[in-house]
């Protein structure tokens, strides 16, 4: 795999900053002698419809969809996991974010994103993360 698109909602404050922090990230290797190159697409805009014409391009806005060279397509917590393993500091904890006994996990991660969404969109326009001073992104 040497290219994933990230299809993301453009118009959502907490998609774009998940975007902004991904893009940030340093890209892991393919094990073919590359990186594993990110493309940031806007979900259900008229290019990604155009580039992937057989998606469900109304549930793309729904959740995080994930398409690979290869034309794999992941959703939700696959989406999420994918992504962090295309990035090289958090590889190790996609792969075990993927296992059997950590999966619900990841679920629930996405699903606590997704409810942090809809309760901010519901909640004055939804700029949540657009106000977020980056405090949450340090570590120590």
């Amino acid at each position: 795999m040497r290219e994933l698109t990230v299809l993301y909602d453009a118009h959502c404050s907490l998609c774009r900053r998940f975007k902004d922090w991904l893009a940030a990230q340093r890209p892991a290797t393919n094990g073919q002698g590359g990186v594993v190159r990110l493309r940031f697409v806007a979900a259900g805009s008229t290019y990604a419809r155009a580039l992937y014409p057989g998606l469900d391009h109304e549930a793309t806005l729904r959740e995080v969809t994930v398409v690979a060279d290869d034309g794999s397509v992941y959703v939700g917590d696959r989406a999420w996991i994918v992504c962090l393993w295309a990035t090289w500091e958090h590889r190790h904890t996609a792969v075990r974010l993927a296992s059997p006994s950590l999966r619900p996990v990841a679920r629930a991660i996405v699903q606590a994103a997704a409810g942090l969404r809809s309760w901010t969109s519901v909640r004055g326009g939804g700029d949540y993360a657009d106000g977020c001073d980056g405090q949450c992104d340090r570590q120590g």
